[in-house]
């Protein structure tokens, strides 16, 4: 009996004094424990939110736009937990890790670093390749995506998709072979190529389409971790839950800024 009540007392007391701390040092986001010198980002999009990473030298986890289960039932919380907090996390730690061999290459986004990659020093090639495009890749993955979503895409975009693809049934059904198709580990995008066209493609791992050139409009991950604890080996069933939760207005917003990136 008195053990249990030593066992209470010091329990009541260390929440007590957590309680007190949290008060004292709210923490507003995991990006935030991630971020160099404490600086916060607010990550309005995720052409803005690389760049901005640069500036302060280290590249750091974007928080989530909305709560772990606002996807569900399309994308349930016990993976996007998993899935930013883990493996996400892992891809900015071991990006960090190799830049801080070569502190020249601090202040450089991402994407440059993507789109320089046979430039860079030779020990940490594949680590960018492999952790910078996995930041880059899932950066962008998080932003879209709504609880909210328009359903069918409006604006520029969905008059780029008509002209390219016919209308949007051709596309998407295009756009979920690419990622049945993916043998493997992947990614199926939608991107706008260097000459300025709309293309369905499909890249291994977590290489990035800035790799050859080419600007990511949109993409899903077809990674298992993204969707076997709700899945299983039914890729394809993901694949259409999918569109359930795009966020047309990103897509727009990254399509507009890739056109004004290949007029630049």
């Amino acid at each position: 009996m008195q053990i249990k009540r030593s066992f209470r007392f010091i329990f009541s007391l260390v929440l007590a004094i957590s309680l007190v701390w949290v008060s004292l040092n709210p923490v507003n986001s995991l990006a935030t424990a991630l971020t160099s010198q404490g600086v916060q980002n607010t990550f309005p999009s995720s052409e803005t939110n690389l760049v901005a990473q640069a500036k302060v030298g280290e590249f750091v986890l974007p928080p989530l736009p909305y709560a772990y289960d606002a996807l569900a039932p399309y994308i349930d919380s016990e993976t996007m937990t998993f899935h930013h907090d883990k493996h996400h996390a892992g891809y900015v730690k071991n990006l960090n890790g190799a830049i801080s061999k070569h502190p020249e290459l601090k202040g450089k986004s991402v994407e440059a670093l993507l789109r320089d990659l046979s430039n860079l020093p030779e020990d940490i090639r594949s680590t960018v390749r492999n952790n910078g495009g996995g930041h880059a890749n899932h950066t962008m993955f998080w932003e879209i995506m709504t609880p909210d979503s328009q359903g069918q895409p409006t604006g520029p975009i969905a008059s780029a998709i008509n002209d390219t693809f016919g209308d949007f049934e051709t596309f998407k059904q295009e756009f979920n072979t690419a990622g049945k198709k993916r043998f493997g580990s992947g990614w199926a995008w939608l991107v706008l190529t260097k000459d300025g066209t709309l293309e369905v493609t499909s890249t291994a791992n977590q290489d990035s389409p800035f790799l050859d050139g080419n600007y990511p409009i949109m993409g899903n991950d077809v990674w298992e971790h993204a969707y076997y604890l709700n899945y299983q080996n039914r890729r394809g069933d993901y694949l259409d839950a999918w569109w359930s939760v795009v966020n047309w207005e990103e897509v727009n917003q990254r399509f507009e800024q890739a056109q004004d990136s290949l007029k630049s």
